[in-house]
């Protein structure tokens, strides 16, 4: 039987901490897991769920985007991705009278975690101008409110359509279509605040700015270089895909400021050798300061360059351009500089060295502590530039694995949510559809939220996400988001987004990945793109919410009605109807989708995208050849005395969604506002294990940032670093702190003081 959701807030004053845990998943994953799912669906709807999570008849997790392989387990899920399931197959429900004893004021006391295990939204909702709370609405008004902003505004410029990384690729498609229709690019989404700086790198050096790798790939490497990732918590089905690897002769290197419980030993639920001892993973484990990973790739090239017979001649001469500069550049490297911004010693980058050098077959994966760095895209560059001096792309066992962390935020992209958007592909879309897309580049996610602090946007809508959550300055995107006219919300469950609002606003229920979606024309489903390029199908199993809620590609079609009229001939009731009709257009638009209702019946698993660098050694760059780069070597300078933090999930946490209050893996249980500092860190500063600090974050700006009332968790970190969940740890980012060339928001290189907390 499901339990109910909390009703008042649990106290996080007082954490308990306990020993680091050196194992992941194993029988505690599977207990956690149900555990979870029970609470939240009770027995026999956890059973007919969780069978049909990642199957080829069922419906994708909607969680990571981890991809799976031909032959599917009965159980293709983790612990997160039940969690992840159970919190929108909940069978608790948020419904009016909910919000007739909640006023906003009470919302925005409550933490994301009480939120969040409300359950599932059952009605739209509006608050009005000069409301107090939160009022039924029907559909029909939802969408006139929504038209009657849009259409008063002075410019199309003035409204952001943002999208989260779980909406479909058909939802997607219809929704950029819709905004360029109307007369905008504003596409911002939640790659802008993780993968952009890697597509920004890959698509100069490579020609696409995905990854190159399969996971046959994976299983076929012979080194496996892990950067700035946690997969233990983060993207927990993928340390299968490195056991495979290692049972098949494959070594890891892990370079990681934290070390990781997922990473040292992996206990496979799925065989009696993983649940009795597991399978040691790393081999090499480089305990890197925070944001030196290109000083050490920039030395390893150097070194490989070095070596006589280590670089590739052939494929570098044939397939690259720009060696004579990055080779000079790689030549200056030196060893003091690398030592010094690394943390490392000489003899374990010597080791990774003869790791390198003894690969044919190497691939590197990364996720956000790669990506959310000032100088992250020429990270990413230098470790294209050592795959490329090996030869390692386009080669089987070999190439780039961005580890994206939403489970259609890549798809998302191919659809078209891009604020700066090829001329080709809006060539193809204004042809199909008989429109004339803007060719001006729109807002990403940090000048959406200046243009709505500066009054040069006025209109909010979000498919999907936490928007407020999830974005970096709190209290300056807080402030912006209420200058708004109007913000409205396409949801499953509740958020802090739907307590920081515009003048007036909407939350528009929706169906889940997990529901049943019948239109007119009969049973529909959507499709996905994973993380390593594979597209396929998602059919929910589940009855939906309630009566009331609308599909997103119904939602986006009858706001795209409502709001365009009679100007627009796009179909869109068409569209809403069957889902088919959507996936002909791409086909037509998007290439790579070519016959995609035919592809999708013939290959119940799905299909795989095309990848020129990976398929034929062909790279689409401005050069036509893979491109070789020579930036000066960055790394964070901190000042004396302070300490430079990076945010982080928990293990009972996705994204900005709060499982519970533990971290199981580091020992953190019953609280969220704990800072890990080296012990030798904290005893400098005065700060015993256990004791209370205000975060105060540092900026050329001189504004204070603080977050206070922090428990002290002496913890093996870098020294010179620390470590605290976001999003509570969000309001110490400046908006203005992002990424070079991706303007990601650079949240894992924050320089902060730790000043003892005044009750402590």
């Amino acid at each position: 039987m499901a339990s109910k959701p909390p009703a008042g807030d649990p106290v996080q004053d007082a954490p308990q901490v306990t020993a680091v845990q050196h194992s992941a998943a194993g029988l505690p994953g599977v207990v956690h897991g149900l555990r979870a799912s029970q609470a939240q669906m009770g027995l026999a709807r956890t059973a007919r769920t969780l069978l049909k999570v990642n199957q080829k008849d069922g419906f994708d997790c909607p969680g990571c985007a981890w991809p799976e392989g031909d032959k599917r387990h009965v159980a293709e899920f983790c612990e997160n991705g039940a969690k992840a399931v159970a919190e929108e197959a909940t069978l608790r429900r948020v419904t009016p009278e909910f919000f007739a004893v909640h006023p906003l004021s009470d919302l925005a006391d409550r933490s994301g975690y009480w939120l969040g295990q409300q359950g599932r939204i059952t009605h739209p909702v509006y608050l009005p101008e000069g409301g107090d709370r939160y009022e039924p609405v029907s559909w029909e008004r939802a969408f006139a409110i929504i038209a009657e902003e849009l259409t008063a505004l002075d410019s199309p410029d003035e409204a952001l359509f943002y999208t989260s990384g779980r909406t479909s690729n058909e939802a997607a498609f219809l929704l950029q279509l819709f905004a360029r229709e109307f007369g905008t690019n504003n596409l911002p989404d939640c790659s802008n605040m993780c993968h952009e700086s890697s597509g920004s790198a890959l698509t100069e050096t490579l020609g696409v700015g995905k990854g190159s790798v399969s996971l046959d790939d994976l299983h076929q490497a012979d080194l496996i270089i892990v950067a700035g990732q946690n997969p233990g918590t983060n993207h927990p089905r993928m340390l299968t895909a490195l056991e495979k690897a290692k049972a098949a002769g494959a070594r890891i290197i892990s370079v990681n400021p934290l070390p990781e419980a997922g990473l040292e030993r992996f206990k496979n639920p799925q065989t009696a050798k993983g649940l009795l001892k597991g399978s040691a993973l790393t081999d090499l484990f480089l305990q890197i300061r925070i944001g030196g990973d290109q000083a050490l790739f920039r030395l390893l090239n150097k070194l490989v360059l070095d070596t006589e017979g280590a670089v590739d001649e052939e494929f570098v001469r044939t397939h690259t351009h720009g060696f004579e500069d990055f080779a000079a550049a790689a030549r200056a490297a030196d060893w003091d500089e690398t030592l010094a911004a690394t943390g490392l010693t000489r003899d374990e980058i010597e080791s990774a060295l003869r790791m390198v050098l003894a690969s044919r077959r190497t691939i590197v994966c990364w996720a956000m502590g790669l990506t959310q760095h000032k100088h992250s895209v020429p990270t990413i560059r230098e470790i294209v530039n050592l795959l490329l001096l090996r030869g390692a792309i386009g080669r089987p066992g070999a190439g780039v694995c961005p580890v994206r962390g939403h489970s259609n935020v890549q798809g998302d992209r191919t659809m078209g949510i891009f604020e700066r958007p090829s001329e080709a592909f809006l060539d193809a879309l204004d042809q199909e559809f008989g429109i004339t897309s803007p060719r001006h580049h729109g807002y990403d996610v940090v000048r959406s939220i200046r243009a709505l602090r500066d009054g040069r946007a006025k209109v909010f809508f979000a498919m999907g996400g936490n928007f407020v959550g999830a974005t970096p300055d709190t209290r300056v995107t807080e402030a912006a988001m209420r200058r708004a006219r109007l913000t409205v919300h396409v949801s499953t469950k509740l958020n802090r987004s739907h307590a920081v609002t515009g003048t007036r606003a909407l939350i528009l229920p929706t169906l889940g990945r997990t529901d049943r979606d019948v239109q007119a024309s009969g049973r529909q489903f959507v499709t996905v793109e994973d993380s390593m390029g594979m597209v396929h199908a998602s059919r929910g199993n589940l009855p939906p919410a309630g009566p009331h809620l609308l599909s997103e590609p119904a939602i986006v079609a009858r706001m795209a009605r409502a709001v365009l009229g009679a100007s627009s001939a796009t179909p869109w009731e068409e569209f809403e109807k069957d889902y088919a009709a959507i996936r002909d257009r791409i086909a037509r638009v998007v290439p790579g989708f070519e016959d995609f209702n035919a592809r999708l019946a013939a290959a119940p698993g799905g299909f795989a995208l095309p990848h020129a660098p990976r398929d034929e050694r062909r790279f689409p760059t401005a050069t036509g050849k893979a491109n070789f780069t020579a930036a000066p070597v960055e790394y964070p300078r901190v000042p004396e005395g302070r300490l430079l933090l990076q945010t982080l999930r928990s293990h009972d946490q996705y994204n900005t969604t709060v499982y519970g209050l533990d971290d199981r893996y580091r020992g953190i249980k019953g609280g969220r506002r704990v800072v890990l500092v080296h012990p030798d860190d904290a005893r400098e500063r005065g700060l015993a294990d256990g004791s209370y600090a205000d975060l105060v974050g540092e900026w050329t700006d001189g504004v204070e940032r603080r977050a206070p009332g922090f428990r002290v968790v002496h913890y093996p970190t870098a020294r010179g670093c620390a470590a605290a969940y976001y999003p509570e740890t969000n309001v110490l980012v400046p908006l203005d702190a992002t990424a070079d060339v991706s303007n990601t928001p650079a949240s894992k290189s924050v320089v902060i003081r730790l000043e003892q907390s005044p009750a402590d």
